[in-house]
């Protein structure tokens, strides 16, 4: 369907007028011929409507950019009697380093294309040759789509609830990912969820036991104020430009301005490393583990603590355990000490840099120069991206980075930090520290945990086994196919999923695996999807339940910088079409279900996101104390109060309507403020008073505890201690002879870069970043020259776990080797060859299991050959949209 077609399906839902008419043509940016549609206006050019809306005053609104890039940033719409003519980001203030605007990127800016585009779903509908059962099962992913009334749609999907777990019991409903749905199935008997690595990859298990902190917090950098102090910073594997557009590669340019070396360590030499870098080292995916050890071994041997002091034996003695024999836990092995592994004193291999190199790629004379380089500068910033510990095997990767930072002297000191998932998100904003700025709670109440999983647990260090039943997302697919699933080391279950209910996730598209879950969805006998667009998910279901973007809720808070801590973003349209909200839709499957709707949805939105405004917090200038952000009158509540919404009387910093029109709070930085941050300083300066949140109190660097979590999940070992693991498709698994070096069936390893067109999957769907930002296939020229492949070529990539067919982009710029596949684009599956050829990574990526149950995207081998095949491949911008009701 064309932006015309939809315009007039818009215009005849709703009470049109002639300037209604002219706002959307003008928006849509073209003629729009509608008496062809029954309505006499009669043809208008775009000149015309644009004259007649110009004279019109319209409004910025403060809108949510909401996908999970890690960005967040400030999003404007302009609402024209309730037409989004366009959009903006940040201009409330000045621009500065100390004081920056929160920039959006493309990816937002292309947000209303995804909320009035021509796909959007507008009515809900099934499957065609769908029944109760499954019917042809076979014909999910390419089945035609019938429109259905919401009565029957919700009589149906709660109809087959019901049945299911009449006839198998509650655990044959898999919701995958979180849902308001779960909140109706919790008061039903429950559900069986899923559980995952996701974006952090291994540092889940491995930062929650050798730090005691949860994969997301922020704990281990410096806030950005410091970082100016730093004069080396060198990076694992980042690419801020790419996957958290925004703030951080501004903030960390100002480092660059500001004299500092800045090292890229990364296959790719990314945007990212173009702007900043000062040298960018080329390694391999899933060896940067093998690297800094052979960097440690260098600071072994050449340390002198008098005439060559290159380790801090201080901070490892008085706050680490594991390190030597002479500081163990009680009751460990002393021969599992760390450092005796490197020097391969029981082992008899050496860790050294010539070991190391052969593994990643990297010269030895490089790895002891870069280990004496940091060891001998005062203030370094280590930092390594999460993307190195979306790794097979990588469960001790965190643990070798936090030890190297110890050795070397830069964990709790002014100017200096380690830190883990430095530019995972803007949410840091290259800054680390508890958030300057806070909302309050939404007030939601819980309606109980879900029985299915027996009790509420922390995946990550519940030992000796997951309680109840969960799936792991990197094994869920197969599990449903085989029908049994590891439950724990050598302890498996039956499993007999018969409803796989896709609420607020995207996992079919995102998760490992992506051949074996199409075949799960094939095999079940009823998938439901709620979705916006026709992903893959709702592709491959059998009832598609359309729902509204944020843009047509009651308004959202969404996280953001430490200096800014939410974004507070407005109602912009109406729902579209027969759009609902996921809750709306929650309580009334409940209903049907004979559930009391009033505990499923017992609050408004509204009510929420004004419960979450009224509790926020803003810490004083002391850097100390906080006081309420909002300013709250007798008038506000009375006005509030006809909305139906609840707040009392308050005095704080802003006032409420003030910050409502803004979007957001930011608290102003200067050098020398007290909102300075250094990392882990208090536990260093004194570790029996600060101890850290974990078992022992300290740094470990032999935690039993980490490698009894992995252990326990039975699909890998690891050391107490943080010992090489070769992925189980790393670069050693390329050979099928490693000592002489003979290359195996698939020779090349594959990563998965983020890209600009997408946020995650999301995005995917919009023609402009389509035809901005290609999903090309990235190849070195040796490489390709090897396999007789030209730039621009259509190439074939094979793993072992499925196809995919991309035009190549033949670079210089990808070590000899290595390969990628942009993460995220929407799979387009031809059946008659199984080639997808949309370039999915998830198609070549595997149902691998190993450690924690890490998604191990980073660590995928394949082979690259020019195609040959049958299957004919357009730019992906001139494909059809997905619109499934044509002409509806």
């Amino acid at each position: 369907m064309s932006d015309k077609n939809l315009l007039t399906r818009i215009l005849t839902d709703t009470a049109l007028s002639r300037r209604s008419f002219l706002k959307w043509s003008a928006v849509l940016g073209g003629a729009a011929a509608l008496a062809a549609n029954g309505l006499s206006i009669g043809l208008q050019n775009k000149a015309a409507a644009a004259t007649e809306v110009a004279a019109s005053t319209g409004k910025w609104i403060a809108a949510s950019c909401w996908h999970n890039c890690g960005g967040r940033c400030a999003n404007y719409a302009y609402v024209l009697d309730g037409v989004v003519t366009k959009q903006k980001t940040d201009d409330t203030h000045p621009d500065s380093p100390d004081y920056p605007q929160q920039r959006g990127c493309a990816r937002g800016r292309s947000q209303r294309h995804q909320v009035f585009g021509a796909d959007r779903l507008k009515y809900p509908m099934k499957r065609k040759n769908w029944a109760p059962g499954g019917g042809k099962k076979e014909l999910r992913g390419r089945d035609e789509w019938v429109r259905i009334s919401w009565d029957e749609a919700l009589d149906l999907v709660a109809g087959e609830i019901k049945r299911i777990k009449d006839k198998y019991g509650n655990t044959a409903i898999f919701v995958p990912g979180g849902s308001e749905i779960g909140r109706a199935l919790n008061l039903y008997g429950g559900y069986v969820p899923s559980y995952g690595t996701t974006s952090g990859g291994t540092l889940h298990a491995s930062k929650t036991t050798v730090l005691g902190y949860a994969a997301y917090t922020y704990v281990m950098m410096n806030d950005r104020m410091n970082h100016r102090q730093t004069t080396l910073f060198v990076h694992w594997g980042m690419n801020s430009t790419a996957s958290s557009a925004g703030n951080p590669t501004f903030n960390h340019l100002q480092n660059k301005k500001g004299g500092a070396k800045i090292i890229y360590i990364d296959p790719f030499y990314t945007d990212a490393a173009q702007v900043l870098a000062d040298e960018w080292i080329p390694i391999r995916p899933a060896t940067d583990h093998a690297m800094v050890l052979g960097m440690a071994y260098t600071l072994l041997t050449e340390d002198d603590p008098k005439t060559n002091p290159l380790i801090d034996w201080d901070f490892l003695n008085r706050c680490t355990i594991g390190f030597d024999k002479d500081h163990m836990p009680k009751g460990a092995d002393p021969k599992e000490n760390f450092k005796d592994y490197v020097l391969g004193t029981f082992d008899g291999q050496p860790k050294t840099p010539e070991w190391a190199s052969e593994i990643c790629g990297v010269d030895p004379q490089r790895i002891r120069s870069l280990a004496l380089e940091i060891a001998k500068t005062k203030n370094v910033g280590l930092g390594m991206a999460s993307s190195t510990a979306r790794v097979q095997n990588a469960d001790s990767w965190p643990q070798m980075f936090y030890t190297f930072g110890a050795m070397s002297g830069h964990i709790g000191k002014s100017g200096s930090f380690t830190a883990d998932g430095y530019y995972h998100s803007n949410f840091s904003g290259l800054s680390g520290g508890t958030a300057l700025v806070t909302s309050g709670s939404g007030g939601l109440p819980s309606v109980g945990a879900n029985p299915v999983e027996e009790k509420s647990a922390d995946v990550w260090t519940v030992l000796p086994k997951i309680p109840g039943t969960r799936l792991n997302h990197v094994w869920m697919w197969d599990a449903i196919v085989q029908g049994k699933y590891q439950a724990a080391k050598g302890e498996w279950k039956d499993l007999n999923i018969q409803l796989i209910y896709h609420g607020g996730s995207a996992k079919l598209q995102t998760a490992d695996g992506m051949s074996k879950g199409i075949e799960a969805h094939r095999k079940v006998e009823f998938v439901v999807s709620h979705s916006q667009i026709l992903t893959t998910n709702s592709k491959y279901a059998d009832v598609v339940l359309p729902v509204t973007t944020n843009w047509e809720r009651e308004g959202a808070i969404s996280g953001a910088n430490r200096e800014i801590g939410f974004f507070w973003a407005s109602r912009i349209a109406q729902p579209l079409f027969e759009a609902k909200d996921d809750i709306w839709i929650a309580a009334e499957i409940g209903k049907r279900l004979g559930l009391d709707a009033a505990k499923i949805n017992p609050m408004s939105t509204a009510q929420q996101v004004y419960n979450q405004i009224a509790g926020a917090k803003v810490l004083k200038e002391d850097g100390k104390t906080q006081e309420s952000l909002v300013t709250i009158t007798d008038k506000d509540v009375a006005a509030l109060a006809e909305l139906g919404v609840t707040v009392k009387p308050q005095t704080g910093r802003v006032a409420i309507f003030d910050l409502k029109e803004k979007g957001f709070y930011q608290v102003p930085r200067k050098p020398g403020d007290n909102f300075e941050y250094v990392a882990m300083k208090t536990f260093r300066d004194d570790p029996e008073k600060n101890k850290l949140p974990n078992k022992s109190g300290k740094l470990e660097i032999h935690s039993q505890t980490l490698a009894d979590i992995i252990d326990s999940r039975g699909w890998s070992q690891i050391k107490p201690y943080p010992a090489y693991n070769p992925a189980k498709e790393g670069y050693e698994a390329t050979f099928k002879d490693w000592k002489n070096k003979v290359k195996g069936e698939y020779p090349l390893q594959n990563y998965n870069i983020h890209y600009y067109r997408r946020s995650h999957s999301v995005f995917d769907n919009i023609l402009q970043l389509r035809r901005a930002f290609p999903h090309e296939f990235f190849m070195n020229t040796l490489d390709a020259a090897e396999r007789g492949i030209k730039h621009g070529d259509i190439v074939l990539i094979k793993s072992r776990y499925g196809q995919v067919i991309r035009p190549v982009y033949v670079t210089d710029r990808i070590m000899p080797g290595v390969v990628t596949v942009p993460h995220g684009a929407w799979v387009e599956m031809d059946e008659q060859s199984g080639v997808d050829k949309a370039g999915a990574d998830n198609i070549l990526a595997g149902p691998v299991a190993t450690g924690q149950g890490v998604s191990g995207w980073n660590s995928c081998n394949v082979q690259v050959e020019k195609y040959s095949g049958a299957v004919e491949l357009k730019p992906d911008y001139t494909w059809p949209q997905r619109i499934p009701l044509k002409g509806v």
